[in-house]
């Protein structure tokens, strides 16, 4: 009976569905007309995750709900927010809020599921704004898009957070176009308690400079400064790990761990960790059963080519990684089996609501049967105990 009653579950990454009037309520009466709202369109009846692309033909019988920033339509109120539904449902067509179960977009609500779930505690990336924030990049009237920024870290700890405090961690987002903005909001949503901010995995495909340079040094001093860790969820960098353009959206899901991949081997052979020696990532929806291989590779690496490279030869890849970086994982048997060539302080576990990858409403119960063989104290970390400690979210 490994899953003890009084060992809390503890998502690092779910999903939150933005209610309509979250830009609406909070931004100044000059910005409404451009700023994020909702409207109704009728609109292909299939589309693109990736690229927003109809796929076939026709239009939908129904107006969906969908997002319009500065005159753009953006398709999804709810990226495969799909929770409560069979798998033969699941669809990548636009959609509704009755559509959605309320625990998606409403904060009671999803406390209710989180309890139907065995689900204690959790913290939700974006959607519409994608899961760092990085459609303000898209922003034409920079001012609006700090303000929407701002708009959505306020509406999570001013509304959604505090719905219960001691069970919704808040994750803010940053105005990545502005590095001197990126620092002040880190203060300023701190200061109001944010526990976590959502990063890109590699900045450069956004336009933005690499973590190879100096670019970002304020703003991870500033995430040490105020004992933030900086999550990485994968798919920030807005490039997907596809094959083809022929092929199935399936081969994009089960590549998307790469992006955690890449993310991994760029930090640890990038400086950052040794000019930030408290800075901690948290690789978002990447699974670890990877891990042990990758880490075992570069260290190989690192032994060989170190002498004539741009690589600091004097930490191997693996000991900043057991010091720096946290991975989470929904299902990985082979991880759980292989924890401790992972670290066994360095892993958390992710439910996904309301995604179509999450368990929801079994996944305590899924949880347990995958821990049968895995020691209390070792599980105990991986559900509760090491997310508290790297979030500073201690029980209330």
């Amino acid at each position: 009976m490994p899953l003890q009653p009084h060992m809390q579950l503890i998502s690092t990454d779910d999903h939150l569905i933005e209610h309509p009037r979250l830009w609406t309520d909070r931004l100044p009466k000059k910005h409404l007309e451009n700023g994020p709202k909702i409207i109704e369109k009728l609109m292909p009846k299939a589309i693109n995750p990736g690229n927003g692309a109809a796929i076939g033909e026709g239009l939908s019988e129904r107006p969906a709900q969908v997002w319009e920033y500065e005159g753009r339509i953006y398709p999804y109120i709810g990226l495969n927010a799909v929770a409560g539904k069979k798998p033969e449902e699941y669809g990548v067509e636009p959609t509704r809020y009755e559509d959605m179960l309320p625990g998606c977009y409403d904060p009671k609500a999803r406390v209710a599921d989180m309890d139907i779930d065995g689900v204690h505690a959790t913290l939700s990336f974006p959607s519409f704004p994608r899961f760092a924030g990085t459609v303000f990049l898209e922003g034409k009237d920079l001012e609006l898009a700090l303000l929407s920024v701002q708009a959505w870290n306020d509406y999570v700890l001013d509304e959604w957070c505090p719905t219960a405090p001691d069970r919704l961690i808040p994750l803010t987002i940053l105005p990545l176009w502005s590095i001197e903005d990126c620092v002040k909001e880190i203060h300023r949503t701190a200061a109001k308690g944010s526990r976590t901010i959502s990063f890109p995995e590699n900045p450069v495909p956004l336009g933005l400079p690499s973590f190879h340079t100096d670019h970002w040094d304020p703003v991870f001093a500033a995430a040490v400064e105020t004992e933030q860790p900086l999550c990485v969820h994968f798919g920030t960098s807005g490039q997907a790990p596809i094959t083809a353009p022929e092929a199935p959206m399936a081969v994009m899901i089960s590549l998307f761990g790469c992006n955690s991949m890449y993310a991994t081997a760029d930090l640890l052979f990038s400086p950052v960790f040794h000019k930030h020696p408290g800075l901690k990532f948290l690789l978002s929806e990447g699974g670890v059963g990877w891990v042990p291989y990758l880490l075992e590779r570069m260290d190989a690496t690192w032994s060989k080519h170190r002498h004539y490279q741009n690589i600091d030869p004097t930490v191997r890849p693996s000991e900043l990684f057991a010091k720096h970086i946290h991975g989470c994982f929904i299902e990985d048997d082979f991880g759980i089996a292989n924890r401790h060539a992972i670290g066994i302080d360095n892993i958390t576990w992710e439910s996904d609501y309301p995604h179509s990858d999450s368990n929801w409403p079994n996944s305590r119960k899924l949880v347990h049967e995958s821990m049968l063989h895995v020691p209390d104290e070792d599980v105990h970390k991986i559900v509760e105990l090491n997310a508290r400690k790297l979030f500073n979210f201690p029980r209330s």
